[in-house]
């Protein structure tokens, strides 16, 4: 599961582009919480505790529970909005949840037991068509990541959603279509020797006859 992070905040009590520029001036983000059936409450928090938090490369994935005059909120940040120059943190949205609170969120795939897919072994490589999943889970129980096991896969083979086992409480958020994660394919030396050695294999079968 992914950790629980926390972020002080302070009430935002004006509005509007001077403001939020006044307040990046000072090292402080502009930030709303919404949702949970009650009121937008502007606020914002610490460029520098921001930035340590969207560095540990798991922000988005994480309850980051929102500290503000001793009463901490429970949130899922939602959106960042960056500066495209200088790539520093313009705006955050975090959602607001309740205890049970089921929510979708990106959750970085990885694979396990490479070792053991004969198919990486003869020199395939694992083209990964996608890096994360798109998951329903409860708020409670939101993934780190998701192992894949890629234990016996051969060249040509794919890995799709069905074959993954998810953790309980978690379920894709993609149900019409049972889409590709995967796929174990020759690299290009690899096929011209396959296809290499199928000419000479058929020559030889031509001049048999």
């Amino acid at each position: 599961m992914s950790d629980q992070l926390t972020l002080t905040a302070e009430a935002r009590e004006r509005a509007g582009k001077g403001a939020s520029r006044a307040l990046r001036r000072e090292g402080r983000v502009p930030a709303v919480i919404y949702g949970g059936k009650e009121e937008p409450q502007p606020i914002h928090v610490a460029e520098r505790a921001l930035v340590k938090l969207l560095n540990t490369g798991h922000f988005s994935n994480s309850i980051v529970m929102i500290e503000m005059g001793g009463k901490p909120v429970r949130t899922l940040p939602k959106d960042v909005a960056f500066n495209p120059v200088s790539d520093r943190p313009l705006h955050v949205d975090f959602l607001r949840l309740s205890k049970d609170s089921k929510v979708e969120v990106s959750v970085p795939v990885v694979f396990v037991n490479e070792e053991d897919a004969p198919g990486l072994k003869r020199g395939g490589v694992l083209n990964v068509v996608r890096h994360e999943l798109e998951l329903i889970c409860d708020a409670d129980s939101i993934p780190s990541e998701i192992e894949i096991d890629v234990t016996g896969k051969d060249i040509g083979d794919s890995i799709h959603i069905s074959e993954v086992n998810l953790p309980k409480g978690s379920e894709s958020a993609i149900t019409d279509r049972d889409f590709t994660i995967a796929t174990l394919v020759a690299p290009s030396a690899l096929k011209r020797a396959e296809g290499a050695a199928a000419s000479e294999e058929a020559e030889g079968e031509a001049e048999s006859e």
